[in-house]
């Protein structure tokens, strides 16, 4: 497989559409171990939750995908439910980016807290959200949340609850 060279800046953010949704479930399909939702369900997050997911494109060719959306009943979570990056970008930081893109959207104004759910053996996701916690001066804490036996009848790993506390932007001006 032949990687992209890296052209950091080139990489294009952008909201997701409706028409992306097959072109998401490809790249999800290539990023093995990851659940592979049906192409319905990226579909309804392009659509309903396009404002708090995000898009990596370099030449036109979709790299990179991360779907969320704010909790209901608590605007200040947002909840990151799938992150993507194709085989051919990674190593570019670029899941990294897109979750600072998506920090910076006017959607994300009052997210104070970010959260995600990652199994124990899911090395390259704590790897992201611990370097994430870090350059944002967050506090990452974890716990059990939905349990191998409890919710999944033993076919799937725990899932532990990862959530970031980010600063409040009062106290980014005031370390400045």
């Amino acid at each position: 497989m032949h990687k992209i060279k890296s052209r950091h800046d080139e990489v294009q953010f952008r909201k997701p559409d409706a028409e992306d949704g097959a072109r998401i479930w490809e790249l999800v399909a290539a990023c093995k171990p990851l659940d592979e939702n049906s192409m319905y369900c990226n579909l309804i997050q392009c659509d309903h939750f396009r404002d708090t997911c995000i898009l990596a494109e370099l030449d036109g060719v979709l790299v990179g995908w991360i779907s969320g959306y704010v909790l209901p009943g608590d605007q200040n979570t947002l909840f990151v439910w799938q992150v993507a990056v194709s085989p051919k970008a990674r190593g570019l930081g670029l899941a990294k980016r897109m979750l600072e893109q998506l920090l910076a959207r006017d959607e994300c104004n009052d997210v104070t807290r970010m959260q995600t759910t990652i199994t124990k053996d899911n090395d390259a996701s704590w790897a992201l959200f611990r370097s994430f916690a870090e350059a944002q001066d967050g506090e990452l804490e974890h716990e059990a949340h939905f349990e191998k036996e409890t919710h999944f009848q033993g076919e799937q790993d725990t899932e532990h609850m990862v959530t970031i506390q980010l600063p409040e932007s009062d106290e980014l001006e005031a370390a400045a």
